[in-house]
């Protein structure tokens, strides 16, 4: 009886597809934005979804409609609450495409994507020096290695440089009392483009409450772009290296050298 007041007597394969469907949707999203404020918002969305669902099937006319509205009215304020998450699900779907166009032939030939442009072991050892011995002096730095993303709007928030890459000039940039020190610096195809950029903070409320703005503008560009981050305290002189999110202390400059080439299964060993 419950069944049929509810409209779930008559199921079929393609329902019982359609709702396994749309709760492996549902799973996916929820794992997406776990650790941000945004998973509370979004599990009130699902749970009026399910009252509109139920109130539409028992007939309930008024309320089905009235929660019909305000679904309706939300999903533009959605698109504001979930800015920072949609965007970085749909650079990390770009990024994911970018590789497969990358590694098959005839998908390049159609969708042409921009090459990358690896910087000799000179360049490494310059940035990697530079940054360890910052770390010796405790000079804060933020340094950003550009992949396929341009970040073209964080470099126009700085100064652009575009000058050969020196563990000198890197630190001379750094220094405390340099106009440049404020902010993150950009390498890019084996030069330094810009310096001074301001970077997204990442809202993540699971990060330590060790990290200071460094860290959290390195976790934002991270969530944000394909684009690697050195992280040099201030504070404690430690360096660490951040990709896909993920923030790896360094420990020798032999290991921060393995990750600026992007060597990740040689470095971690």
């Amino acid at each position: 009886m419950i069944m049929e007041t509810l409209g779930f007597l008559n199921m079929t394969m393609v329902d019982f597809l359609d709702i396994t469907i749309v709760a492996a949707i549902i799973y996916a999203a929820i794992r997406w934005i776990k650790g941000s404020s945004a998973v509370n918002i979004f599990i009130a969305i699902i749970i009026l979804l399910i009252c509109r669902i139920l109130s539409v099937s028992i007939g309930m006319k008024m309320l089905s409609s009235l929660l019909g509205t305000l679904l309706d009215v939300g999903a533009i304020a959605l698109i504001v609450i979930f800015q920072p998450e949609i965007r970085r699900f749909l650079n990390r779907i770009g990024s994911s495409a970018g590789k497969t166009i990358g590694s098959r032939s005839f998908l390049h030939w159609l969708l042409p994507s921009r090459s990358l442009v690896s910087i000799d072991d000179s360049m490494v050892d310059e940035i990697a020096r530079a940054c360890m011995e910052m770390g010796e002096q405790k000079t804060g730095a933020l340094i950003i290695l550009r992949k396929r993303n341009t970040l073209e709007d964080i470099v126009n928030t700085g100064d652009r440089i575009d000058a050969k890459i020196s563990s000198r000039l890197i630190q001379n940039i750094f220094f405390k009392n340099s106009p440049l020190h404020d902010g993150a610096m950009i390498i890019a195809d084996g030069r330094i483009l810009a310096a001074r950029c301001t970077l997204p903070i990442s809202e993540r409320p699971d990060l330590p409450a060790s990290f200071g703005m460094r860290h959290k503008a390195a976790m934002g560009i991270s969530e944000q772009t394909d684009a690697d981050v050195i992280v040099v305290s201030e504070q404690t002189g430690r360096v660490s290296f951040v990709r896909d999110s993920r923030i790896m202390p360094i420990t020798s400059i032999n290991t921060l050298k393995l990750l600026i080439k992007g060597e990740k299964e040689s470095a971690s060993e």
